[in-house]
């Protein structure tokens, strides 16, 4: 079957291989130059099934005001004349209940346990490398009400059989030495062993490497101009390099996915959420981090990636909005900063953003839309880089006719 992808960030490139490896004729379009240079390019590192959570849950309207005042604050919003905005927040705040955390949550912990297994047997079979790490995520409390407050996590790592560890201070430095000379600065930690870390633009750019060796063209450059119909299916794309044809298609646009699926006649609700990181060169290497640490009170995440320290992090709404705002950066330089002295030179750091594809309920929209032959792999997130292996393996079985191994008919874009 001949079939093309729309987008060549994580998502797409990894539905791509799986597509590949089942005997498709797979070409994937990009506007871009090549993968991964929008939303897969800078993100905060993190392959992290212990942390696939919903945003939306109890208490998150309360907590938004607090994080709203603060000076360093993980939440941006900058209001706009856009229905398709304040439409998503009212759907969000619909979730911000316990029961529908607990349902959003049980969809999304699957795919993303999944996905770090499709990833590791990924690496195993194709020796890939991306400067990663398998030496899990501490989130790192500064209060003691923060760890008080941690029952309810822990509960639901339980659950789901999920590893994890509750540290004190001198065990929070035992996995990550870097935060000795910051004892002072932090209560406890909860550390997840199991996950991992790694550079999702290197390994996206290298995975469409070994699928141009599988057959996949790539056509970067690209744009889509407009996605034709006839009698109920997709007829046919429409793009700067002429009209392209398959017998199936692949929505994996990210953020800009629901513009041609209000197009199409069939509305998601995905909107843009930006996340800002600093990518910082390593000065000291026993000063860095090991691995992952979330600084819980500013919701930063700060990744050891080879010889550089990616610190990504704040939830800012504003539509489609690609501006760099210099206040962001000062947010992610006082963490890294804080937590790590000396282990980088914050003055030559990379400064960027990216806008994540987030539902209003947590989970991403993977599976059959309404025509036939278009399906979607959209929706994920902050979580793309930690879904992405486990969403392309299951999408390929569904258009392949094969069962996944996992049940995400709740994944659907009606559910």
């Amino acid at each position: 079957m001949k079939v093309l992808v729309l987008g060549s960030g994580v998502i797409g490139v990894t539905s791509a291989w799986y597509l590949a490896e089942a005997g498709h004729e797979v070409t994937v379009l990009d506007r871009q130059q090549g993968p991964a240079l929008e939303t897969s390019f800078a993100n905060a590192g993190e392959v992290s099934p212990g942390y696939s959570s919903p945003w939306a849950g109890p208490g998150v309207p309360i907590k938004a005001v607090k994080w709203l005042l603060m000076k360093y604050g993980p939440l941006v919003i900058r209001p706009a004349l856009d229905p398709h905005m304040w439409s998503w927040l009212l759907k969000m705040l619909a979730n911000c209940t316990a029961s529908r955390y607990a349902v959003n949550k049980s969809r999304m912990v699957p795919i993303a346990e999944y996905s770090r297994d499709v990833l590791k047997a990924l690496r195993a079979s194709t020796g890939i490398a991306y400067d990663q790490r398998e030496q899990g995520t501490l989130q790192l409390f500064r209060t003691q009400k923060q760890l008080d407050g941690i029952g309810g996590d822990v509960e639901v790592l339980r659950q789901y059989g999920v590893p994890f560890e509750v540290l004190d201070p001198a065990g929070c430095i035992a996995v990550e030495p870097g935060l000795a000379s910051v004892r002072e600065k932090f209560v406890g930690g909860l550390r997840l062993p199991g996950d991992e870390t790694g550079d999702c633009q290197l390994f996206t750019s290298r995975l469409a490497k070994l699928c141009e060796e599988r057959g996949v063209k790539f056509e970067y450059g690209v744009t889509v101009n407009a996605i034709r119909t006839e009698a109920g299916r997709i007829a046919g794309v429409s793009t700067s390099a002429g009209e392209r044809k398959a017998d199936a298609y692949v929505m994996a646009m990210g953020s800009y996915s629901p513009k041609w699926m209000r197009r199409l006649g069939q509305p998601i609700a995905v909107y843009p959420i930006k996340g800002y990181s600093i990518t910082v060169p390593i000065t000291d290497a026993e000063k860095a981090p090991v691995s992952t640490v979330m600084d819980e009170t500013y919701k930063v995440a700060i990744t050891r990636l080879g010889d550089r320290i990616r610190v990504g992090g704040t939830a800012e709404i504003s539509g489609y909005d690609l501006r760099l705002h210099e206040s962001r950066r000062k947010t992610l330089e006082h963490s890294v900063t804080d937590l790590f002295p000396g282990s980088g030179d914050v003055a030559a750091a990379s400064f960027w953003c990216g806008l994540r594809p987030m539902t209003p309920d947590g989970p991403p929209i993977i599976g059959a839309s309404k025509y036939p032959n278009l399906y979607l792999n959209t929706g994920h997130g902050t979580l793309g880089w930690t879904m992405a292996c486990g969403s392309g393996r299951v999408l390929a079985d569904i258009i392949s006719g094969r069962k996944p191994d996992i049940d995400v008919r709740e994944l659907g874009p009606d559910r």
